[in-house]
């Protein structure tokens, strides 16, 4: 539900909230923004939760630059309050690729569209990844399309990090994967079109995808023994 709140920057209102972070729609300059605060955590000490709070406030904001610069679509970072622990960004205005995909489940004109939107998920992964950029949270919801252009945004790089480990990569993968056959198991063989443009876009798949067969073999061995 949405709430009205003031994080020292006026009137904003609460848009969602989960275990790390608010998220608030507000504007910055003139426009429309996002404002996402990474809240404190009672149980640590005061002083450690500041550095920690701050250091994945930072990691975040790093991140979010970095995948712009390989040339992945993310939201425009306008600023960074170290002493909020906020970051300020653009207001995407589109529906989450979570959205969209469930609406395809009801209609059977969405070929082209879902081929589009895979291939737009798969290249902007194998940017990420052969930049030694890992998401870390991989989901539909996590992908936004803009409204103007049928554009693929990702956003919520809080649990984002550098790497350059086949493995890494490949736990990615595998975390959309399974996000997609929970959520989207009407949506067909999406993850094989995206993984189909992730090898085209990625020079450096081969290794990704050889751990991905590993990672899945993990996965169902603690399926069957759960």
């Amino acid at each position: 539900m949405e709430t009205e709140a003031d994080l020292g920057n006026g009137s904003i209102v609460l848009i969602k909230q989960g275990a790390e972070a608010r998220v608030f729609e507000s504007s910055f300059a003139g426009r429309r923004s996002v404002i996402k605060e990474r809240f404190s955590k009672k149980y640590r000490h005061p002083t450690l939760d500041s550095k920690l709070t701050l250091k994945r406030l930072n990691a975040e904001a790093r991140c979010m630059t970095k995948a712009r610069r390989l040339g992945v679509h993310t939201p425009v970072l306008y600023a960074v309050d170290p002493v909020l622990h906020t970051l300020t960004f653009e207001y995407v205005e589109g529906s989450s690729v979570k959205d969209v995909f469930l609406e395809f489940g009801s209609r059977d004109d969405v070929e082209e569209q879902l081929d589009n939107i895979a291939y737009q998920i798969g290249e902007a992964i194998g940017k990420l990844h052969d930049g030694g950029l890992v998401h870390g949270d991989l989901t539909t919801s996590n992908m936004l399309l803009r409204n103007d252009t049928n554009q693929l945004v990702l956003i919520d790089f809080g649990l984002s990090f550098t790497s350059t480990l086949p493995e890494d990569k490949a736990v990615d993968l595998y975390v959309l994967e399974r996000a997609l056959l929970s959520m989207h198991s009407s949506c067909g063989n999406v993850m094989d079109r995206i993984l189909a443009a992730y090898r085209k876009s990625s020079k450096q798949w081969s290794s990704t995808w050889n751990k991905l067969g590993q990672v899945r073999q993990r996965g169902r061995k603690r399926t069957m023994v759960g």
